[in-house]
């Protein structure tokens, strides 16, 4: 079991150069971890060259090289796995020399204690996993950091250009002097006041997405859909919304998140539809069991082109056929997707329209904390 929770056989590999040790080895540890031998230091090397290991144990005393300079390859090549050195005769300079170069972790006696060894080797993952988790989200928070420092730029440019074009029409309705004039400036500054508040939308989108802790909700898709269809019909009243909701079962997730990710689908799937198509639909379909939801969400619009459909969901992405958009939508649907545990698949063809398909995993219903007895 592995400190997060999930099921996990730790990976172990032995090298020694007695088979006996390396027999005896195995079939005392093998029902608790999967164990890989190796009865030189260069078969040991081959074999952390062709699997993943997460704990080595090496005999100090070996021929043609011993347990500690075998461990000075492995930190150069293979630093991830934690390292443990077995040792029946006790040499204090090597292993002292070798533990403050990081060569080893730590060093077990021989003959070994079952009971020792094998809690080491537990200890000894741990601190694989939790090295292995904190090198993830250094990559992470470098990732977030950068596409930070990208957003920071881009809404400062984005949000400037409105409000520049706003002042360009105000001098312009300064020097205008019809009578007239006025109602056509001020619907040109309301189309820009309108762009800003959109954009504005997506930036408390963007922020409530990254930071706010999932908290998870009942979902009923029926009403998620109405909602979602509601709010962007407005934007183009021709389109015809069908819907189809199969959910005879329970749903939780995070359903702030959830309602961000049917939205923006939703109001790219009006957005982009063609001008001259007669009969423009959209459809939302659900279908909902114990372990997950399967949704759709297709249209019969612009689509888009093949090159760009593993491009779309980059932060600030707008290919020509969304050069419309903010390039932030379709980031955030990946983003909440992510922190639900979700996956989403896209096909498009250009001219004909767009599906994408999620797939949100059934989170186990919140426990209620029982009502305290009246006094």
């Amino acid at each position: 079991m592995s400190p997060n929770g999930e099921s996990h056989i730790i990976r172990v590999l032995y090298v020694d150069d007695e088979l006996n040790n390396l027999l005896s080895f195995q079939a005392a540890f093998r029902r608790h971890f999967e164990i890989l031998i190796a009865s030189t230091a260069a078969e040991g090397l081959q074999i952390l060259e062709q699997n993943q290991v997460e704990v080595i144990i090496a005999d100090q005393r070996m021929p043609k090289m011993t347990g500690v300079e075998f461990f000075n390859i492995v930190l150069d090549r293979f630093p991830g796995p934690i390292r443990i050195l077995l040792t029946g005769y006790a040499d204090i300079n090597a292993l002292e020399a070798a533990i403050n170069k990081g060569e080893i972790w730590r060093y077990i006696k021989k003959p070994w204690d079952q009971n020792e060894l094998q809690n080491t080797i537990i200890n000894a993952y741990e601190i694989f996993d939790t090295r292995r988790q904190l090198q993830y989200k250094m990559q992470e928070l470098e990732r977030v950091n950068e596409e930070l420092n990208r957003f920071v730029y881009s809404t400062s440019h984005d949000l400037r250009s409105p409000l520049a074009n706003i002042m360009g029409i105000l001098n312009m309705a300064k020097i205008d002097s019809k009578p007239d004039a006025a109602p056509k400036y001020l619907n040109m500054i309301e189309g820009c006041v309108q762009k800003m508040d959109v954009f504005i939308h997506k930036i408390i989108e963007y922020y409530k997405g990254i930071r706010l802790e999932n908290e998870i909700e009942e979902v009923e898709f029926s009403s998620l859909f109405r909602d979602s269809i509601e709010l962007n019909q407005m934007v183009n009243p021709r389109i015809q919304f069908v819907t189809n909701v199969q959910q005879d079962v329970h749903f939780y997730t995070d359903a702030f998140r959830l309602s961000l990710i049917i939205n923006n689908l939703v109001s790219n799937a009006v957005k982009y539809q063609r001008p001259n198509e007669e009969n423009p639909v959209v459809r939302v379909d659900a279908e909902v069991n114990e372990k997950e939801a399967l949704v759709q969400i297709s249209d019969n619009g612009v689509g888009i082109v093949p090159d760009h459909l593993n491009k779309i969901f980059d932060i600030f992405f707008r290919s020509s056929d969304f050069k419309n958009g903010l390039g932030i939508g379709l980031y955030i649907v990946k983003e909440a997707l992510n922190r639900i545990r979700g996956k989403i698949e896209v096909s498009s063809e250009p001219g004909k329209g767009t599906r994408f398909t999620l797939t949100i995993p059934n989170k186990p219903a919140p426990v209620l904390a029982e009502p305290e007895p009246a006094q």
